[in-house]
Formats: structure tokens, C-alpha cells, sequence
């Protein structure tokens, strides 16, 4: 695992213990990094803090990311009491539930607009807000999480493949846009865990079913393998590696039938 000992980091996306971005959070900091970790609203405030005080003298901070204000305030405090910033690990992702019940061309215009802005334009928004405290410390990594849903149909995901076809055009772009100040931006596209925000996707049981029966490794993946690769993204090992979708879904994706 990377050493990230002195590194200082922000974890957006925690909504309790099952989410990938705490998984990626609990690897981070038992690599020695002292962390940010924020929550939505008061209602998985209580879930973050009880997490985060498994963590070295972290930060815990309120950020709806789908609010410029919001962020502004985060990063001035991360900015305050940190004095820099080594990543980012963007896990913000929503869609409407409605938008996820019914058929993708019945997609209203607010809900395609939230999924996007939720969990596309936010990573944009982050990355420019963390440039500056990136610079600072010479450079920096920004690590996203997107799904195979961007590149193909899963029944029910819907509006939230469109959403992360954007993202990972954004990765692409922000890599390109940020290199040159050494600032890394690459995804993870994980394989379907049990998390939160899974529960809103109906017939998700069957498609871990599926993802066992047919991936090359013939299992699903844990949260722990996802935070795992988080960490080589993060780190000096990957200090080569910019705008890739790096996929930890046991081989699934490379299957034909």
C-alpha cells in the first residue's frame, strides 16, 4: 500500500459504513494521510461522524456539492486548516428515484439535469477549487468513481449512465486541462457492491447474479479491493497514469456474453 504519510486529502461521497468512498477513506488513512470527510446534509451527518472518528484527526464538514457556496466554504476550510491538498476522492453521484423506475425516454428535464450536475458537473467544480491548494504542494491526484453503465445499457440505471458518460469525459478533460501543474485525474469503475445508493436500482440483485456467473474471476468484489486501486491512483506509483478508467469489476467488462 502507498505510504501517504504528511498527505492531506478530501473524501466526498461517504454516506455510511458500506460506501465505497469510507472504504477508500479507511485505506487512505491507515496509509498515513490525514483526511477531510464531508456529509450531504443532517441526516448522514451522524453515519459520517461516527466513521470519520475512526480516522486520524480528520475534519468533518458539511458539503452539498451541487452548491457553489457549499464547496467554497469546504475548500477555504480545508484550506485553512490544512494549508494544501494532495487528492481528491470524488464520490458523488444521485439521480431522482423516479427516474430510475420508469423508461429512460420518460426522463424529465429537472431529473436529467440533477443527475448530471450531482454527479458529473461536481467533479469539475471540486477540481477547481482543489487546483490551487494542489499547486501549492506541487501536484496532486483527483480520483473519481464511475460504472460500466456509462459505456453500456444496464436495465433501471438510466438517466445515471448518461450522467456517468459525462464524468468520464470530464476525466479525460480535467487530465488534460490539469497535467501540466502535475495533477492527476483518473476513475475507478467498480463493479456493483451493496452500497446505498445500489438499493435504488431495482433487479440489483440480479445483476451482482449476473456479474458472478460471467466475469472472468467468477465472483463480485468487495469495497476494500475498489479502495485497494484508490490507493495506487493516489499514490507515487501511479505517478505516470492520467485520464484512464481504470475498471475493478473482476474482469466483467471484458466479457462478450
Amino acid at each position: 500500500m502507498s505510504d501517504l504519510s504528511g498527505q492531506f486529502g478530501v473524501v466526498v461521497g461517504i454516506a455510511n459504513r458500506r460506501s465505497i468512498a469510507w472504504a477508500i477513506a479507511q485505506a487512505a488513512s491507515q496509509a498515513g494521510a490525514r483526511l477531510a470527510l464531508t456529509y450531504q446534509d443532517d441526516r448522514l451527518r451522524e453515519n459520517v461522524e461516527e466513521l470519520a472518528a475512526l480516522t486520524r484527526d480528520p475534519l468533518v464538514l458539511p458539503c452539498d456539492v451541487a452548491h457553489d457556496q457549499a464547496l467554497d466554504e469546504l475548500f477555504e476550510t480545508i484550506d485553512r486548516e490544512f494549508g494544501g491538498l494532495d487528492f481528491v476522492v470524488h464520490g458523488a453521484a444521485f439521480a431522482p428515484k423516479a427516474e430510475l423506475a420508469d423508461r429512460f425516454v420518460r426522463t424529465s428535464r429537472d431529473g436529467f439535469r440533477i443527475a448530471l450536475d450531482v454527479s458529473a458537473y461536481s467533479l469539475v467544480a471540486m477540481a477547481r477549487r482543489a487546483h490551487p491548494l494542489m499547486v501549492r504542494r506541487g501536484g496532486g491526484s483527483i480520483v473519481t468513481l464511475t460504472y460500466l453503465g456509462s459505456q453500456r445499457v444496464f436495465p433501471n440505471y438510466n438517466v445515471m449512465g448518461v450522467a456517468k458518460a459525462a464524468l468520464e469525459a470530464s476525466v479525460r478533460y480535467l487530465a488534460h486541462d490539469l497535467g501540466p501543474d502535475n495533477i492527476r485525474v483518473n476513475a475507478i469503475s467498480a463493479g456493483p457492491i451493496r452500497t446505498l445508493a445500489a438499493t435504488g436500482i431495482a433487479g440489483f440483485g440480479d445483476i451482482l447474479g449476473i456479474y458472478r456467473d460471467r466475469a472472468p474471476l467468477r465472483r463480485n468484489i468487495a469495497a476494500e479491493e475498489v479502495a485497494a486501486a484508490a490507493m495506487f491512483l493516489i499514490g507515487a506509483e501511479s505517478r505516470g497514469v492520467t485520464g484512464e478508467i481504470l475498471f475493478v469489476d473482476a474482469g466483467f467488462h471484458t466479457a462478450g456474453i
